[in-house]
Parts: structure tokens; sequence; C-alpha cells
């Protein structure tokens, strides 16, 4: 499901959520916006020197013949008062309040994904649940659309459905993924530039190799309900970790 920002029902929004694990919200922030935070994400990225290839082990088997590379950058706000700000837009966390089904709205972390021209690297089937699980699964999480995401530069797949199944068992070795779900039982969700990709930690998802000539950017936030408490203690250098988007935090952990 596709709605588009500003004349999305919001019961409709969270219902299909609820049935699918996933919505593409389109044009949340315009082309102009999404240029912007492009611009400053590479920026960044080059002030920084942060070259290192995060590329996960497990994606060889769905890489091109050449290797591939990803360059990331975790907790971007930190580095970009711009980044700190679109945490808080209330075009943001209106829609993560309707995903999550209530007001408060907590931040877990942010990562920044650039994927490379030509041999951008992909990711296997997986939940984001073995990361970071949490007591009642009430964890989202938003991919930032930068720049265009069409199929050949390796846009986000999402498995419709599949987080009504519950926490599922991952391989660990060379990153966790899902080695009983082929790559291609994931429907590919082609967005463009402002686009935001809403979908739940425990919804199976992928993504492509970048075969394009232009990067694709992306700014991954995940958040969850500050009464979902954390099943074991993770993610600890995150530095935003607690941080409230939206609401209160009714329960005072903060940073669990």
């Amino acid at each position: 499901m596709t709605v588009t920002h500003g004349t999305a029902d919001l019961t409709h929004l969270t219902r299909h959520y609820a049935e699918n694990g996933y919505v593409l919200v389109k044009g949340l922030l315009s082309r102009n916006e999404a240029r912007a935070y492009r611009q400053n994400a590479h920026d960044l990225l080059a002030m920084l020197d942060r070259d290192e290839n995060a590329t996960w082990g497990s994606a060889a088997d769905i890489s091109a013949e050449a290797p591939t590379r990803l360059q990331h950058l975790h907790d971007v706000q930190f580095y970009s008062a711009a980044f700190s700000r679109l945490l808080v837009d209330e075009r943001f966390t209106s829609m993560a309040a309707a995903v999550l089904g209530g007001p408060n709205v907590q931040l877990h972390h942010t990562k920044l994904f650039v994927k490379p021209p030509e041999n951008g690297s992909p990711f296997p089937p997986h939940q984001d649940h073995p990361f970071f699980p949490h007591t009642y699964h009430r964890v989202g999480a938003a991919i930032f659309h930068l720049d265009d995401a069409p199929e050949e530069k390796g846009c986000v797949r999402i498995v419709p459905g599949s987080h009504l199944q519950g926490p599922r068992e991952h391989v660990e070795e060379g990153g966790y993924h899902l080695p009983d779900v082929p790559f291609e039982a994931a429907i590919p969700l082609p967005a463009e530039a402002g686009d935001v990709l809403f979908f739940s930690y425990l919804t199976v998802h992928a993504s492509g190799v970048n075969i394009s000539n232009e990067a694709r950017t992306t700014w991954l936030v995940q958040f969850r309900d500050p009464a979902d408490p954390p099943a074991v203690r993770a993610h600890d250098y995150s530095l935003g970790q607690g941080m409230m988007l939206a609401g209160v935090d009714p329960t005072g952990r903060s940073n669990d």
C-alpha cells in the first residue's frame, strides 16, 4: 500500500500496517528537502572519511559477480542538526505514532546507508527483531528515501504479512538472515526522493544490488513504544536511544 502524505486516512493507514506490516508514504518530504538531506549526508561521509564497507557477509549469495560495497553512519543526528530536526518533524512523528497505535514515540537508533553506483550491496531477507528484541514487538522502522530508489538501484523489498508469524529463527553467520525465504519472495517497493517506508521490525524485508549509475541514499530511523521493554539489553552504542520524538515516556526507563 502507498499513501500520499497530507491526504492519508490515518485509520486506514494504521489498519493496513497492522495487516501487512508496512506502508509507503509518498511525498512526506518534498523533493527539494530530500535533495538537501542527501547532499548533507554525502558531505558528512566525506568529511568524516567514512568509507568502510558495511556489507553483510550473507549478502554474497545475492550479490553481483563483482564485490559490492555499502557505506553507513550510525546516529547521524549527532553529526548534523538538520537530521536532529527531522527526527521531531511532525510529518514523520504523526505517521510513526499512527503505525504504533499510540501517541508516544521513542527513538531507538538511526543509520545512514549509501549504496554506491554499479555495485551497491544488497541485504538478504531478514527481520530486524534479532538485533534488538522487545517484549511486545511494538518497534517500527522508517526508511527516508533521499534520492529515487527504483528496482535497479536496489530498492527495499517486503514480504507482506510476514510480521504476523512473529519472530523467526535466523542464521547469524555473516549477518542475520533467513535462509528459508527466497530473495524473490520479497516484493520490490520502488520509491521516490521524499518517500518514507514504515514497517514493523518483525516484517521480513530485503534489498537488491544497486546496478545503476547513481548512489542510493537512505536514512533508517528505528523507533518504539516506550512502554515496550527490551527483551535483552542491546544497542548500547546508540547515543540517542531513549529520546522522545512524540508524547512522553510513562516508564522513566529512558535509554534501556
